[in-house]
């Protein structure tokens, strides 16, 4: 299956899997190196969640190569935090709200959650050993998820990173990757119009 051919024109099935406590780090770090405020609503909670305003969880984010369906099957978003039982609820509510299935872990404070990065390997390799999807999407940039793409990729799934080139991108896992995308731009334009 030539997935990463730009001449493809087969629609092909994807799920993305969003390590969203590293995600949120990230992309706070880079808006406030940009000098852009992240005002909280529905696509942020300071140190919870981060997503790009205006877009839905597991929507297409580019056109064209390679070509995916203009919807997951499926889109997960994995996060860790610190808080009551009333502020998981909330994020997982949040999430949901936005297009989700929302994995929300608890936290002791000022520890990194593992729960994240295991719950996400475990989807990950599940789904393509089941075959629910053609194409992976994984939203990281932690070079520790490189075993886990090439495992999915030994499974006949080829996998696309999507990141920050700019901050906490893994120059390994971009490598192991069929193809990367830098949401970089995306991300900075949706917030200063958000």
């Amino acid at each position: 299956m030539p997935i990463i051919s730009r001449g493809d024109v087969a629609e092909h099935t994807w799920m993305a899997f969003v390590d969203g406590e590293n995600f949120t780090i990230r992309g706070q770090f880079l808006a406030s190196e940009k000098g852009i405020g992240l005002r909280e609503g529905s696509w942020y909670k300071k140190d919870h969640f981060l997503w790009i305003p205006r877009r839905r969880g597991g929507e297409k984010i580019f056109e064209g190569y390679p070509s995916l369906l203009s919807h997951a099957t499926r889109a997960s978003y994995y996060t860790a935090l610190t808080g009551s039982d009333g502020d998981i609820r909330e994020v997982r509510e949040s999430l949901w709200n936005i297009g989700f299935s929302p994995n929300v872990f608890k936290k002791a404070k000022n520890q990194r959650s593992k729960g994240v990065d295991i719950a996400l390997c475990r989807d990950m390799l599940t789904h393509a050993f089941r075959n629910h999807y053609e194409v992976a999407v994984l939203v990281a940039g932690d070079g520790d998820y490189v075993p886990l793409v090439e495992q999915v990729k030994r499974l006949g799934k080829p996998v696309l990173v999507w990141f920050f080139s700019e901050v906490g991108l893994s120059p390994e896992l971009r490598l192991a990757s069929d193809g990367f995308l830098d949401l970089t731009h995306d991300f900075l334009f949706n917030w200063t119009s958000y």
